[in-house]
Formats: C-alpha cells, sequence, structure tokens
C-alpha cells in the first residue's frame, strides 16, 4: 500500500467517525472467515457498519478527531475492526448478542461514544445499558408531560367540586 492509499484510508476512516460520532474497536482476530461473514450480516442488519483497518491508520485517523482521544491508543494492538453506528449502545448491544452461548470473541477493545472514551471489554455491560439520544429525549418529554397531566386532571376533578358546591348553595338558596 502506497503513501497515498494510505491516506485514502486515513480519509475514509476520519470521514466515517464524523459521520456516525460514535464507534468501537473490536478484537475479531482467530475467529473463521465464516464467523467473520455472520458478524458482518449480522452489523448490516443492525445498521453498524463494520471497517478492518491497520491500527497506525487508525490512530492517525483518531488523531484528527477534535479533543484529546489518545487514551484510546493503548487499545490498539492486534487485529482491529472499526464498528461505526449512530447509536451509542448499538454495536454494545451486537457484540454482546454475538458472544451468547461459548462465543468468546468478538472482545471490546474500546469505544468512542460522543467524544467520551470507554477502554476494555469490561465496559461492555455499561455500554450495553446507555441510553440512545432518541430514549433520552423520550424520557425528558414524558417527565415534562408529568407534572402538566397533573395540574390538568387536579383542575378537572376540582372543577366538578365546584360545580357541584356551587349547586348545592344554589339549591340552599
Amino acid at each position: 500500500m502506497n503513501r497515498e492509499e494510505k491516506q485514502e484510508v486515513v480519509l475514509a476512516l476520519q470521514e466515517k467517525m464524523q459521520e456516525y460520532g460514535n464507534f468501537y474497536i473490536a478484537d475479531t482476530s482467530g475467529l473463521s472467515v465464516e464467523k467473520v461473514n455472520n458478524i458482518r450480516r449480522k452489523c448490516f442488519e443492525s445498521g453498524i457498519e463494520m471497517k478492518v483497518a491497520k491500527n497506525t491508520l487508525i490512530k492517525i485517523a483518531i488523531d484528527g478527531l477534535e479533543g484529546d482521544s489518545s487514551e484510546i491508543f493503548t487499545a490498539l494492538k492486534g487485529q482491529s475492526a472499526l464498528l461505526f453506528s449512530k447509536v451509542g449502545n448499538g454495536p454494545a448491544k451486537l457484540i454482546k448478542a454475538l458472544r451468547k452461548g461459548k462465543e468468546e470473541k468478538p472482545v471490546l477493545k474500546a469505544a468512542y461514544i460522543d467524544s467520551a472514551i470507554f477502554v476494555g471489554d469490561n465496559h461492555l455491560d455499561s455500554l450495553v445499558s446507555l441510553k440512545s439520544r432518541e430514549e433520552l429525549i423520550g424520557d425528558i418529554i414524558g417527565l415534562l408531560q408529568s407534572p402538566a397531566k397533573n395540574v390538568v386532571s387536579a383542575l378537572k376533578s376540582s372543577g366538578g367540586k365546584l360545580a357541584g358546591i356551587v349547586k348545592t348553595l344554589q339549591e340552599r338558596g
């Protein structure tokens, strides 16, 4: 691979990193071609894009991101597969699903989610439980609507009580 080809790969990776905003680095070494193809198919079905590149090119691409991402460089050893997703916890859920049973791979090396960096497979469970942006917005809307619903129901029930009191007073008078 010549210098121009390497530069093209780096630029393509940087574009993906900026486009998706979230990416995971996973270890798929030692897996058969059939298993890797199965992972690629599951990624496609889940809306996740999988790319494999040399660690040095991944490092150069990550260096181009805003902020200090050097913490993630420790994970760039051995074979690395990049999983790009619009949903922050999507690849974590996929890795967890792929590892059900006796499978030990893919192993999570690192994750970059909206500029937050997680290094190590021990973060997989916490990444699975992360809520997506849409889920968080839904939770906030639900919380904002809750007090409004309470006020409306209180006014409706109070309105009925007031009408009853007025009617009783009219009958007495």
